[in-house]
């Protein structure tokens, strides 16, 4: 796997629950961040494997988190991502410390990145107010009536916000989705709008 050093001193956490994750919206991002140099750090719920699901049914692979949500911080970090996977997503968006997370990435104006259901978390964290986003198309009312406006696009990125916010509609997305994050984490993530 050859190394492009772009993000090199880059940071990203990922934050997800131990079961239900869309497997290749962990994956992948986490793949390409590390391709491109960056580091990145996966938390989950519990000190345990994350039990990741394909399409939402069929099981897919584990993989192990470097913390948990409750032990981590926005402190040290350039961008936060989110992945989908209805079940991940909807005990996502309850967990406080997921939504403590956000906010705290969003008030720093470092990105945030979420993908699929991922943008549950947006809703549920004030978020999504005033912001073009989109997700998967079933949570298009959820986050009008959380006041954004949604776009069909396999990618959005909105910099107009206190901080850049770029979001994807499902699965097929996530190869746009991941470079959007390298190119935000590229511009240097503290560009202010």
């Amino acid at each position: 796997m050859s190394h492009d050093g772009k993000l090199e001193g880059r940071h990203v956490l990922v934050l997800t629950t131990n079961y239900g994750t869309e497997q290749d919206e962990l994956r992948k991002p986490v793949a390409v961040l590390r391709e491109n140099g960056a580091r990145v750090t996966v938390a989950a719920q519990k000190d345990e494997p994350v039990r990741t699901l394909v399409s939402d049914r069929r099981p897919g692979a584990d993989v192990t988190p470097d913390t948990t949500l409750a032990q981590a911080t926005a402190d040290g970090y350039d961008a936060v991502v989110v992945p989908g996977g209805t079940i991940n997503a909807d005990h996502l968006r309850a967990d406080s410390d997921a939504r403590r997370l956000v906010a705290a990435f969003a008030e720093e104006g470092k990105p945030v990145a979420a993908i699929c259901h991922g943008p549950w978390l947006l809703v549920d964290s004030g978020l999504a107010r005033d912001r073009e986003l989109t997700s998967y198309p079933t949570l298009r009312p959820d986050l009008e009536n959380a006041g954004g406006t949604w776009l069909d696009q396999e990618v959005v990125v909105d910099t107009a916000g206190e901080h850049p916010l770029i979001t994807s509609r499902k699965p097929d997305d996530v190869d746009a989705f991941a470079a959007a994050l390298v190119r935000s984490l590229e511009d240097d993530g503290t560009a202010a709008a």
